[in-house]
């Protein structure tokens, strides 16, 4: 019996093709580029000197510290995770049963939908739309509230898109569940939140009351899948306590080699994500100047943040067919991009990811996709 449901996004953890556009995030942050890191305050200490027995169940102490500043909370909110995605799952399966209604905001990132999915809640589908910019519908979210709501989850910037919900908005949304589920905390997603542009980060929406919940990971905004650390912060004490035994009776502890790499990756923080911010204003460019230039076959919308951004194949130029053979197309063309469907989305909007590549090679990319549709569309 399968609890998770399958979806086709397991492949990015496969073989990549030449020209990956499916991914999320920015260059993958290399060893060498984080042990190189000046020395002085927050230099790494001798690996060789780090124990390796087990770590606590709330993670490092330190590194709690160091993401707590991050988020304008006390280390004592914060439970370091196994990634960022066991803390959505830990989440859901803390808050979560069979007796349980969760609503979510889609498209959504298929693994935390299938959390929620895996525990058995009634999952309500709040359905955000490439025509209304994927900004929030209040009216729909309060038809969709009740007292078995246990859940509301989000993320902002959004995966797929990379648009932010505003603060007035997300405001309204918890006082929304706090009036029509008041036993229901709200989830939002802020693994994109520091992934900006040049600009300063938008705040964390942790400020918003005490049953928000933030999870984020080292994995988007400064290129550290490799070393899977994540978190859930929460100022719900009780709450915060539950899910240190889920994690310990799911993982025990983080490893420490990881929360040692990431305790020196956050101290070195403000620089690496000033330097990642420049590689994907630049990359951005590339990706608003490729739309301008296929406005005729394509529409897209402009992210706020993250290395991904929505593109859909303009419905009065592709019918259904077109839009098949364009999937199929790509892989003769060596890209790869999000398929929307992963996401709970129209097979004719994709995720296109503009973080890995340079720009010569992700405007050589971008052609490919161009030539893909071109091919669907010549195959009529």
């Amino acid at each position: 019996m399968s609890r998770f449901p399958p979806n086709d996004i397991i492949h990015l953890v496969g073989d990549a093709p030449r020209f990956d556009l499916a991914e999320s995030l920015g260059p993958d942050l290399r060893l060498g580029d984080l042990l190189g890191g000046p020395s002085g305050d927050g230099a790494l200490p001798r690996l060789s000197d780090l124990p390796l027995g087990y770590g606590t169940a709330a993670g490092d102490a330190a590194l709690r510290h160091e993401i707590a500043l991050a988020h304008g909370v006390t280390a004592d909110d914060v439970v370091v995770t196994t990634g960022g995605m066991q803390a959505l799952f830990t989440v859901a399966f803390t808050l979560c049963d069979a007796q349980a209604e969760a609503v979510a905001a889609t498209p959504l990132f298929p693994l935390a939908l299938n959390a929620l999915v895996a525990v058995g809640a009634t999952v309500r589908h709040w359905p955000l739309s490439f025509d209304h910019g994927y900004q929030p519908d209040l009216e729909r979210l309060v038809d969709l509230l009740s007292p078995s709501t246990r859940l509301v989850s989000m993320a902002s910037p959004q995966n797929p898109s990379g648009v932010a919900i505003p603060m007035a908005t997300l405001q309204e949304i918890v006082h929304l569940v706090e009036r029509h589920a008041p036993q229901a905390h709200v989830l939002i997603d802020e693994t994109y939140r520091q992934a900006s542009y040049g600009a300063a980060a938008a705040p964390t929406a942790l400020a918003l009351g005490p049953r928000v919940i933030s999870t984020g990971s080292l994995s988007k905004c400064h290129g550290a899948p490799g070393l899977r650390i994540g978190w859930a912060i929460t100022r719900d004490a009780p709450l915060r306590q539950q899910l240190v035994t889920a994690k310990f009776n799911t993982a025990v502890s983080c490893g420490r080699l990881d929360e040692a790499l990431a305790l020196h990756l956050l101290r070195r923080s403000p620089t690496l994500l000033a330097e990642r911010a420049a590689s994907l204003a630049a990359n951005l460019d590339v990706v608003a100047r490729w739309a301008r230039r296929e406005a005729e076959w394509i529409d897209w919308i402009r992210p706020d943040a993250g290395a991904l951004c929505c593109v859909r194949l303009k419905p009065g130029v592709f019918d259904d067919a077109a839009v098949e053979r364009f999937h199929a197309a790509l892989p003769a063309h060596e890209v790869r991009v999000g398929d929307g469907r992963w996401f709970g989305e129209s097979a004719r909007v994709f995720r296109l990811g503009f973080g890995l590549l340079t720009p010569a090679t992700l405007a050589e990319a971008l052609n490919a996709v161009a030539a893909s549709w071109r091919a669907a569309l010549a195959g009529a």
